[in-house]
């Protein structure tokens, strides 16, 4: 589910930046990038079948059970999210099972002169690699669902189903329009190289070389199975017996009655100065695995952690900036004046759901704590300063890029990979693009103006956030196949709609969620086209694997999130949840926050003189400017290359994820990459390579297994475990949220 990173943050991607060697055309035949010379192999064998019964049948399990997977945990207090990685390494064995063992018998279709047959010979890498495609739509996640979950288990208002579903899908697939308009540019050009499929074709290629057991030792597979076990056997003990493992705080245990104490200590809602957790899950829950994480970016990241979280937050917080004092140091709620929770459906018309004024002028401006602020602060910070970023350190090279892929069009010229794929395979039509981008454009208009209008956006904000899309994906997709730093559209949707159609919660995040997804699918389609590209996976066979697999993930996800949301009761609902119950939606509770900042109060009420936090707009500028020094200093000491490594929009994006994530969250996170990105990367290189994804893999996949058998043989009957002190999922820091200024009331905290 989406975080507060998801939701304002437009977050660079975090594979290394590298400044790609350029080559004249003329001096070899093959991609002017030399690292897509170095990585990529220029040969292709066309009568290699693709799209076959494996590929269908493992692409398809994938793409389900994954989808299943992260939404079901996507709701849950530490929500899990498995990767296609995951996917990626178990179908390699699963397909050369099915390969040894299927019938090779061809089976002809009735009335037809197509025939097909379960075994077409080896299980071959473009099969491999069409199965990692259906399982990165599984687990991609769908951005509509949040609003879904917010209308239901927050607003407690009802929706069509049918316009939930719709909004689901169109938001989806409307990508495929704008990747259809772009392709030639974005994925035919050999100049748009898009530098993270490199990791992705290495390690198919790894994958797909011949594998001995080395002596003494396991093959990949084993490896898996044991981590697996392993972590599928381990997780019992914090998912069910003691869930307080998954945070622990020394401080709290020692100091029990010290509300500053607590707020230091506390790794659930504190600064978590001396927590930790041993749970898989406190670790990659919010973040991810660590284990997949370049280590130049894990120490970015945990850079921009600490100074947020140790210097910024601390500062503001006992200088009692914004009233902060009167609020949890740490929290994604909003507030009133008197420090209690934001009572919005006072301000709330109950009938037309928008803003009451004469209410809001009435009762109080919005609050948040002062955590939450600087969050959107730094959203503002990170939009600006990945644009300086990527002008000044990529600008350059962008530029030559473009104009090399205009000549390069212009001359129908293109690579040794662009010239094979237009060799052997026919290409996918341009109308099959647009049919689909009209389809869904309909059904976007049907969903916000049908059905009583329950989402509030009229059909003029609907194709307005459409051209927002379509005139960004180039520009920000040029960037993306040229750096791998992605600038969202979340911040700007937010503020276009907030300003021309303020205090409608549900019309700010449809537009927003239709500007900004859009786009974000469309990049993504071209990301696996180009990766199909060097692939050398035929286009057609590739765009109805896109395809299915969108639609049915996006099936998937609305058929679990509905299932959930209708049969769990109070899910989302902390006060009324029972005891060890894990269906808090931390994810879910800040989107739904983010619509009452953005939608209901506005970004006029908020972010100007008209509220609390005019201040916020100075981070504008503060990322503008954050990447100047470090690029001076690269062009002054070019010899010292680690200066290049330090990324002012990952730092200034490093603790975008808290909340929803925790300080403790963060802590594990940094200890456990710090350990095997660089510890383990220098001292054990070999193992390193061999066994670190596979590991992150299995630890994933033990993980969910443990969670999904234990909520439909215990949780589903009310068992969440044995009545304990150490059932809570908490590090018992319960002062850690209490105000800090004189006379606050707040349930459960001592009045000052």
């Amino acid at each position: 589910m989406a975080g507060v990173v998801g939701d304002t943050f437009p977050v660079p991607h975090k594979e290394h930046e590298s400044k790609p060697d350029i080559i004249d055309d003329t001096e070899v035949d093959d991609n002017p990038i030399e690292e897509v010379r170095l990585t990529v192999p220029i040969t292709d064998d066309p009568t290699q079948p693709a799209l076959t019964f494996r590929t269908w049948v493992l692409g398809l399990a994938s793409c389900v059970i994954l989808a299943f997977v992260n939404e079901f945990f996507g709701y849950r207090e530490n929500p899990l999210y498995v990767s296609s990685v995951s996917a990626q390494i178990v179908s390699l064995p699963l397909g050369k099972l099915m390969a040894a063992t299927l019938p090779t018998k061809q089976f002809n279709v009735p009335f037809t002169k197509w025939s097909f047959t379960l075994n077409p010979g080896p299980f071959n890498l473009k099969e491999h690699a069409l199965i990692t495609i259906f399982a990165s739509a599984g687990s991609s996640g769908v951005y509509a669902i949040n609003i879904i979950t917010i209308v239901k288990a927050f607003y407690h208002r009802s929706i069509h189903p049918l316009a939930a579903f719709l909004l689901a899908m169109s938001t989806q697939m409307l990508g495929y329009g704008w990747a259809g308009i772009f392709r030639k540019f974005l994925v035919d050009s050999p100049y748009m190289w898009w530098p993270a499929n490199l990791v992705q074709v290495s390690l198919f290629r790894a994958f797909h070389e011949k594998e001995k057991r080395p002596k003494g030792g396991n093959t990949r597979l084993q490896f898996f199975l044991l981590v697996f076990v392993a972590s599928f056997a381990y997780y019992i003990i914090p998912a069910y017996f003691f869930q307080a493992i998954t945070a622990i705080s020394f401080v709290c245990l020692i100091w029990k009655n010290s509300i500053t104490a607590q707020q230091i200590g506390s790794g659930m809602r504190g600064l978590g100065i001396g927590s930790f957790g041993l749970d898989w899950n406190t670790v990659a829950g919010f973040l991810g695995s660590p284990l997949a994480v370049p280590g130049f970016a894990i120490i970015n990241i945990m850079a921009g952690f600490v100074l947020f979280i140790y210097v910024l937050v601390p500062i503001a917080y006992w200088n009692n900036l914004y009233d902060a004092k009167k609020f949890p140091i740490i929290s994604s709620k909003t507030f009133d004046s008197t420090g209690a929770k934001y009572n919005v459906s006072s301000v709330l018309n109950a009938e037309t759901f928008d803003i009451d004024l004469d209410s809001y002028n009435n009762y109080s401006k919005l609050y948040l704590s002062i955590t939450f602020a600087f969050d959107y602060g730094l959203s503002f910070a990170t939009l600006t300063a990945t644009i300086s970023h990527v002008v000044l350190f990529h600008g350059k090279t962008i530029l030559q890029m473009w104009k090399k892929t205009t000549a390069a069009l212009k001359g129908q010229g293109g690579d040794v990979h662009t010239r094979i794929m237009k060799k052997n395979y026919e290409q996918v039509p341009e109308w099959w693009f647009v049919t689909i981008l009209v389809i869904m454009v309909i059904m976007a208009l049907i969903s916000c103006e049908g059905f009583g209008k329950q989402l509030q956006l009229p059909w003029w904000g609907v194709l307005l956030s459409l051209a927002i899309a379509l005139v960004f994906t180039l520009p920000i997709g040029v960037i993306q196949a040229t750096t791998n730093m992605q600038a969202g559209l979340n911040v700007i949707t937010e503020l276009i709609i907030g300003y021309l159609y303020p205090g409608k919660p549900l019309a700010n995040v449809a537009f927003k969620t239709y500007g900004y997804i859009s786009m974000s699918q469309a990049l993504g389609f071209l990301g696996d086209f180009k990766l199909g590209h060097y692939m050398k996976i035929p286009p057609k066979s590739m765009f109805i694997v896109q395809l299915v697999g969108t639609v049915v993930a996006s099936s998937v996800y609305f058929a679990t999130a509905w299932w959930l949301l209708t049969t769990i009761p109070h899910i989302c609902d902390e006060t009324l949840l029972p005891k060890g119950s894990p269906w808090t939606c931390p994810g879910d509770d800040v989107f739904y926050n983010a619509s009452i900042i953005w939608g209901v109060v506005g970004p006029q009420r908020m972010f100007t003189k008209d509220g609390i936090y005019p201040g916020m707009n100075w981070f504008f500028l503060i990322g503008l400017l954050a990447p100047v020094p470090v690029w001076l200093c690269a062009r002054k000491f070019p010899n010292q290359k680690w200066i290049e490594l330090i990324n002012m929009p990952i730092i200034i994006a490093g603790a975008s994820g808290l909340p929803p994530a925790r300080s403790v969250n963060y802590i594990t996170w940094g200890i456990v990459g710090i350990f095997f990105n660089f510890f383990v990367y220098n001292k054990y290189k070999a193992w390193w390579a061999r066994h670190t994804y596979i590991l992150s893999a299995g630890l994933d996949a033990g993980v969910a297994f443990t969670g999904v058998l234990l909520y439909f043989t215990l949780q589903t009957f009310g068992v969440f475990g044995p009545q304990w002190w150490g059932l809570d999922a908490d590090d018992h820091c319960y002062l850690a949220s209490c105000p800090t200024a004189p006379g606050v009331i707040a349930a459960g905290c001592p009045v000052l």
